[in-house]
């Protein structure tokens, strides 16, 4: 993760950033960590694992798209799956999933407090995936490493052949 500059909720709102878009938290922007090829590449297999079921699922799904938690605070999950409506432009009510992708600068406390904000906030689902290592952890009461991801309310479940390029 990056550092934090100081600026407005409006500023940020109506801000597009080069390169990699910020996070929003509490006035301050945050610097999101630069995803390397194995991030790129997961963050897309785990989209179009759901991109292949929306329409039979009424799934939305969506990466890297600012969220507000609440007012002032603003994060951007990898991967995120709304079901059953679509959201609005700028979500303001929590996904079925939010998925996190590791990558290698990133700081594994800032990543734990970033998942357990989704679950404060009421997201069921929360992922953490490490393409490096090839792990996948649920986050409940803290990580736990799982050899797949079940989402019972859609009747699915998601392997490492679904979520890794292992050849």
């Amino acid at each position: 993760m990056g550092t934090k500059t100081a600026i407005s909720e409006e500023e940020y709102l109506r801000t597009s950033f080069p390169g990699a878009d910020r996070e929003y938290q509490d006035g301050e922007l945050v610097e999101r960590a630069i995803p390397d090829y194995f991030h790129g590449q997961t963050q897309m297999l785990l989209g179009g694992f759901f991109v292949a079921l929306r329409k039979k699922l009424s799934l939305f799904i969506c990466s890297e798209t600012r969220m507000k938690l609440r007012k002032g605070f603003y994060l951007m999950p990898d991967v995120a799956v709304f079901w059953p409506d679509r959201p609005p432009l700028l979500p303001d009510s929590p996904p079925l999933i939010a998925i996190e992708v590791l990558s290698p600068d990133d700081r594994m406390n800032a990543v734990r407090e970033k998942l357990q904000t989704y679950r404060t906030w009421g997201v069921i689902h929360v992922w953490l995936v490490d393409p490096h290592s090839c792990r996948m952890y649920v986050c409940d009461a803290g990580l736990t490493e799982v050899t797949s991801f079940t989402v019972p309310e859609l009747g699915v479940s998601l392997g490492p052949a679904d979520v890794f390029d292992q050849e």
